[in-house]
């Protein structure tokens, strides 16, 4: 075996070996010319990887800007306007025509750069979520991106892992992966690092752990053979080249709700050209009248400001360390009434700090911000020797020793690398620390052979030491689970048999530790003759360790916030459950005599008919939680109708997290099997970003309501304008290019502005919305309606005074219709506010895109009056000082009424709790 880490010279570096499977170890790692003791250095590996690229799949290509150009002219949007401009041609209306070209051209720039922007972010925030492994590079072990393994490197896999690499598998403990994704097959596979016969099929080459599947059981370590397109998951990738692109069930219902409203709308317009010639107007001009109403009053902005919606606000939710993994999550958060969550890590600090460690006869304090002069244990105040107290470094010992976690060493600067590896264990070694006990010095005197995962079945680990006297065993656990097995235990004077009473008694000190809020564990030990005896039979109790893991400082805030928002929290912890209440009561989350259910009992048939189902839904504090114990609650809540949010960081919760509404996983801590099941991540781990990502699903979702009612009424009102003008025998008020050109301004820019707002300020005062509640309901239809109606009035009430009152021309008249619709419309922009909201300060007068698309908006008006070709393009004229106050008056009147038209809609939509 080549021990260089991988100098190599200018030659192609090696590559990915074929039959790694069938090869011994020490062949493949001299192919490699890699090393299990120093791994590659630095040098070789940016070699390595400018060979052969990044470790990652070809996915599918990205989305193109002549495709996203292609799309803004491929509809039936597009299509009305393409063939309105035909029309024109044809009866040689070259100024119209040329002037649908130039709307179907602006229309189209603006969809193309909206939505460019808008799938640009989304590709982005999809990278943000970047997978990491554990390797060895320059004798030194290193969390890097997956993306960054070349052959060679030395990886190291735990339980929860996503294999990031083809590995030849160089040493195992109970390693086991799930090959589905790959095989086919549903059992977990047992792995080894020996090799497999040469021509074993996939699902039998036991020494390979292959990129994409995951580890269900135990750890390893391996080095890297293949990557990217070169695993045999690369291989069953390059079979595809292309995916459906992701689209929110969000979307597919405006896109329905678009497609009902082209069918409508076209019978509508067909309806008022036919009419309109019977009642005298020229053909040629009610059909291009029909072919612009019926262009204005589909509502083309839908997908795109939703698109553009849905964008900002993950950006948002990113901003707020919660990456969206799933466009449906978006909703679902909105209407989420019920959030599963996991104590450790998520409602705390996931700071675990030991404090205290329960030995025979004794507790020993303990300080670890300790300073030089200051004692680090201590027992009824007096300092303690860990160098003379057998018991307690003994206890240290085990800590240590059973261990997965690695604490770097202080360098030359005084300055340690960052831990990795799970808090609790991490804490341990730190306390070990303190008595001057190094993982590195005890496993060189002590050397590991073999390991005993820990494991949700037995709720221990343990791992097997090879010493003077055979094979130490070491092991910690659920105290409970330790005590159990346990046959005797240390004492001062020696070892003492362990009865059913000095089981109570340590049941006892372990359960008043847990009153304190402390999360304790069990250490033992037992010797053995060989590495396949029972690890958990006759163990020798060595002690308790309380460690403290604080509650987050603003977690307290956020479930108030919860409370406020009608959604309800549960704590889940694998803690026993007078810990798992006293944090409760601390957070605010239940007080003191709070029902605390062990869920151990959930799935024991025997216990379900004692635990009545009342009292497992009205529950707020489960302890012992299994993973199974997490999939039942879930199916639970579900069950009573209840839109369940949980969160998740085992391989074992990928399950859970699947089964929920919206599954929520752990970026930290969290596996990347966790993370993959996930519609979720949450990057700080922190409860509160789940809250803050919650206020957004629902403000996401209200602006999308806003700008649907916005589009929808000022559309309807331009239909309901010609139509009524058509069937009481007026002049038509607006003319084909007005229809087109009031379409392009009014309707585009003042939706975008509302579909990007930061949302009303009381969203999460109110309970959540019924999930099957469609976007438009009965009373927002009827809001709908009276908007339109109210804006289809004022316009045709300014237009008539026009004619008649004031005896302006119909060209004059006709201005005066065209500017008081726009003024209307832009003017409506502020009934979109909420109704608990004030007139002057709400989100839409706070939103500064309102202002700035109005100011938009109301230049691209001014410029139809005022510039000269546009104004003899459109038949305008520039108005007098009295068209202007008409003009201001009557566009006023929908804003004035609107409040009224809103109670009127509440009621003949029926009454209802407002929700989010």
């Amino acid at each position: 075996m080549t021990e260089t880490g991988g100098e190599a010279g200018p030659s192609m570096p090696p590559g990915p070996i074929e039959d790694a499977h069938a090869r011994e170890a020490a062949d493949v790692l001299a192919a490699l010319q890699s090393s299990v003791a120093t791994g590659l250095n630095a040098a070789e590996a940016g070699r390595r990887l400018a060979a052969f690229g990044p470790n990652r799949l070809a996915t599918a290509r990205r989305k193109s800007r002549w495709a996203i150009l292609r799309e803004q002219f491929d509809g039936i949007i597009a299509y009305l306007l393409m063939a309105a401009a035909i029309a024109s041609f044809l009866f040689e209306e070259w100024a119209e025509g040329i002037a649908i070209v130039a709307v179907l051209a602006i229309n189209g720039a603006v969809g193309y750069f909206t939505e460019l922007r808008a799938v640009r972010s989304m590709e982005a925030l999809r990278r943000l979520s970047q997978v990491r492994a554990r390797v060895r590079r320059d004798g030194a072990t290193a969390i890097i991106a997956a993306d960054a393994i070349v052959p060679g490197d030395i990886v190291f896999l735990e339980s929860g892992d996503v294999v990031p690499a083809d590995l030849r598998l160089l040493e195992t403990a109970n390693l086991q992966s799930d090959e589905s994704a790959l095989t086919g097959e549903s059992v977990p596979v047992e792995k080894s690092a020996e090799p497999a016969p040469p021509g074993a099929g996939l699902g039998d080459r036991t020494a390979i752990a292959f990129k994409g599947t995951s580890v269900t059981r135990g750890s390893g370590i391996g080095v890297a053979v293949a990557t990217g397109m070169a695993t045999e998951l690369g291989r069953i990738a390059a079979l595809t080249e292309s995916a459906e692109a992701s689209v929110s069930p969000l979307e597919k219902r405006l896109d329905r709700l678009g497609g009902q409203l082209v069918r409508v709308t076209l019978a509508l317009t067909v309806l008022i050209a036919a009419f309109g010639v019977y009642v005298g107007h020229g053909l040629l001009a009610m059909i291009e009248t029909a072919i612009a109403l019926a262009v204005a009053a589909v509502p083309e902005g839908l997908p795109i400001v939703a698109t553009v919606a849905l964008a900002r606000g993950m950006w948002r939710m990113a901003r707020r360390n919660a990456l969206i993994e799933n466009l449906s999550a978006v909703e679902t958060l909105g209407a989420t009434t019920i959030i599963l969550t996991d104590k450790t890590g998520t409602l705390t600090e996931n700071r675990m700090t030991v404090v205290r460690i329960a030995l025979p006869g004794e507790d020993i304090d303990v300080a670890a911000d300790a300073d030089a002069d200051g004692a680090a244990f201590s027992a009824d105040g007096a300092a303690v020797e860990p160098a003379a107290d057998e018991a307690l470094r003994t206890a240290l010992r085990i800590a240590v020793l059973c261990n997965a976690a690695t604490l770097p060493a202080a360098g030359p600067g005084g300055r340690a690398g960052p831990a990795s590896g799970d808090p609790m264990e991490v804490a341990l070694l730190a306390a070990g620390r303190l008595a001057k006990l190094e993982q590195d010095d005890l496993l060189a005197r002590l050397p590991k052979v073999r390991e005993e995962a820990f494991s949700t079945a037995t709720r221990m680990m343990a791992t097997f030491h090879r010493s003077d006297n055979g094979l130490l065993v070491a092991v910690k656990g659920a105290p409970e689970e330790v005590v159990a097995r346990a046959t005797q235990v240390i004492a001062k004077g020696g070892l003492q048999a362990l009865d059913e009473r000095g089981r109570r008694d340590w049941t006892e000190r372990q359960q008043a530790m847990a009153r304190d809020g402390l999360r304790v564990i069990a250490l033992a030990m037992r010797q053995a003759r060989s590495e396949t005896e029972e690890p958990y039979a006759g163990l020798t109790l060595v002690g308790l360790v309380g460690l403290i893991d604080p509650p987050r400082g603003d977690v307290a805030e956020a479930i108030a916030a919860c409370r406020e928002a009608g959604v309800r929290v549960v704590m889940l912890t694998g803690d026993h459950a007078v810990t798992a209440r006293s944090i409760a009561s601390e957070i605010g989350l239940a007080d003191d005599d709070a029902l605390a259910i062990d869920a151990s009992q959930i799935l024991d048939p025997e216990h379900r008919a004692g635990i009545e189902r009342n009292r497992l839904l009205k529950a707020a504090i489960f302890a012992r939680v299994s993973p199974e114990a997490k999939l039942d609650l879930v199916a639970l809540h579900q069950a009573e109708g209840a839109v369940v949010a949980m969160t998740g960081d085992g391989v074992n919760d990928a399950p859970a997290l699947k089964k929920a509404d919206i599954g929520i996983a752990m970026g930290r801590r969290g596996t990347e099997v966790a993370r993959e099941a996930a519609d979720m991540v949450l990057s700080d781990d922190s409860f509160a970003s789940i809250v803050a990502a919650m206020r957004q699903g629902r403000v996401i979702y209200a602006n999308i309501r806003k700008f649907v009612v916005y589009l929808m009424s000022c559309n309807l009102s331009e239909i309901l304008v010609i139509g009524i003008a058509t069937v009481s025998g007026l002049p038509l008020p607006l003319l084909p290019l007005q229809i087109l050109y009031l379409n392009l301004v009014t309707d585009v820019f003042p939706a975008f502005a509302l579909g990007v707002g930061e949302g009303d300020p009381n969203v999460m005062r109110r309970p959540p919305r019924n999930p099957r509640e469609p976007i438009l309901d009965r009373r927002r239809w009827v809001l709908v309606g009276a908007y339109a109606g109210l804006i289809a009035v004022a316009t045709l009430g300014a237009f008539v005074l026009a004619l008649w009152q004031f005896g302006m021309t119909e060209r004059d008249a006709l201005t005066i219709s065209f500017l008081t619709l726009a003024s209307a419309q832009l003017w409506h922009v502020f009934n979109m506010r909420d109704r608990s909201a004030g007139l002057l300060r709400n989100e839409v007068t706070r939103n500064p895109w309102i202002w700035a698309a109005l100011a938009l908006c109301a230049g691209l008006v001014a410029a139809a009056v005022y510039a000269p070709g546009l104004s003899r393009l459109l038949g305008m004229s520039a108005p007098s000082l009295a068209g202007w106050l008409l003009v201001l008056g009557a566009s006023l009147v929908p804003v004035l009424l609107g409040p009224l038209a809103y109670r009127l809609a509440t009621l003949a939509g029926g009454t209802e709790t407002r929700r989010a």
